[in-house]
């Protein structure tokens, strides 16, 4: 099939490599920050309505409509505050596309959030980075402060009449703060754990107030679509599946990148065009996780062709996820390389809910063992099954991005580790025999 690649003029981050200017004048050059105040005067409702026209959805993993999220804010304030809350708190494994865009585009983050918390009647955002973003906290925090000194944001924003301010915090590197309410959790002072929802964040969020939560890439494109149409963004990749989205692709292929290319974009296509292809050719492509480390991981003759959508990957029982795309080739140990995940989401479960406590730490052990072989068959399937009792059974999604590596590789990977197991089982057979 043909596709087509996005042109540059067509970009939303203009210095997503950092080869520009990042200041406030080389972005005002780059045509950002421009007619923003006329986009204010349009009003809420055009904005909301806009954004739901264009497409968007979730930059962050879930994928949920933005525009539609944005409307479940109040329309009218009953005496508390709004609040928009920026999810900068980028902790999946694999994901960096946030990061390059805060490092060196960072004032197209600002705008959007300006213009999202007028939309959503908030007067105060609150941009949560993750622990471990020191160099884009401080890149950061210049474009907020010259946002500041031009009169683009503070009183009187951009001379629309509308009073904003612009606040980070930084975290302390908790991947369980990455869920929406755990952050809030952790933005009021407390230990971040989440919350039971109901109450959602649009009726009781940050500090008792109606908030949302959006991810970096999803607000830091705002900007752009309203000034070029939301026909202009839902006319790139398919239905359901629009707009640019930035990738982040690493692991066995010849230029690890990030990059901003079309949705819908053939995995292949990708990997070939941005790239390079595959280290030592496709012939030795053997897994991808497709959407970061919490999604299933997909064989290679399931992946070359499939298009990078949230409906491609889904109908494969994976996802697209943060679109971090993990590349494995036939030098790759999978049962290791799920087990090292497995690992991860054991030590980062904050322990409130006990199938994810209990959960993760009897997977990750289980996992041990398959590493080694020293598991018998039967087991493969009794690990699936814890699986299925975490998935599903926990208040935030982390019990499930737990499970879902460990069912990829059951699914896709089962003989790899029945044949671990059967040899060291020989093994043993020999050194018995031996004696």
């Amino acid at each position: 099939m043909s596709f087509d690649f996005l042109t540059d003029e067509n970009r939303i981050f203009t210095n997503l490599y950092g080869q520009k200017d990042r200041s406030l004048a080389g972005v005002k050059a780059r045509g950002h920050w421009d007619g923003t105040g006329d986009i204010l005067g349009k009003g809420r409702d055009w904005i909301v309505q806009e954004m739901k026209d264009s497409g968007l959805r979730g930059r962050g993993g879930a994928g949920f409509p933005t525009g539609l999220k944005w409307s479940f804010m109040p329309k009218e304030s009953d005496g508390r505050p709004h609040y928009l809350v920026v999810n900068a708190d980028e902790s999946e494994p694999g994901t960096c596309k946030d990061r390059e865009i805060m490092r060196h585009d960072p004032h197209t983050l600002i705008e959007g959030c300006l213009i999202a918390s007028f939309a959503m009647g908030a007067h105060a955002c609150y941009i949560y980075i993750r622990g471990e973003y020191v160099r884009e906290r401080e890149a950061l925090q210049r474009a907020i402060d010259e946002a500041y000194e031009d009169g683009l944001i503070g009183k009187n924003a951009c001379g629309s009449g509308w009073d904003f301010d612009c606040y980070l915090s930084h975290g302390a590197g908790a991947y369980i703060c990455g869920e929406e309410t755990a952050l809030i959790e952790s933005l009021e002072g407390k230990k971040g754990m989440p919350r039971l929802k109901p109450p959602f964040p649009a009726n009781v969020g940050l500090y008792g107030c109606p908030s949302t939560v959006n991810n970096v890439e999803s607000i830091a494109v705002v900007p752009t679509i309203l000034r070029r149409g939301a026909g202009w963004f839902a006319g790139f990749g398919r239905e359901r599946n629009v707009g640019t989205k930035v990738f982040a692709i690493s692991g066995h292929v010849e230029r690890p990148c990030v990059v901003e290319e079309a949705m819908s974009i053939p995995f292949r296509e990708l990997v070939d065009r941005h790239c390079g292809g595959i280290k030592g050719g496709w012939d030795h492509l053997k897994a991808v996780i497709p959407g970061g480390s919490s999604v299933r991981c997909l064989r290679a003759e399931q992946c070359e062709d499939v298009l990078m959508d949230f409906d491609a990957l889904s109908a494969l029982k994976s996802g697209l996820g943060t679109a971090a795309v993990i590349v494995m080739d036939d030098s790759t140990d999978v049962i290791k390389a799920i087990w090292r995940l497995s690992k991860f989401y054991k030590h980062e479960s904050c322990g409130q809910c006990t199938p994810c406590r209990e959960g993760t730490g009897w997977m990750m052990r289980v996992m041990d063992r398959m590493v080694e072989g020293n598991a018998a068959i039967e087991e493969i399937d009794m690990l699936e099954e814890v699986t299925r009792q975490v998935e599903g059974h926990t208040i935030c999604a982390l019990g499930d991005a737990a499970a879902w590596p460990i069912q990829g590789l059951i699914a896709n990977f089962r003989g790899e580790l029945e044949e671990r197991i059967k040899a060291k089982q020989v093994g043993r057979v020999s050194a018995v025999a031996a004696e």
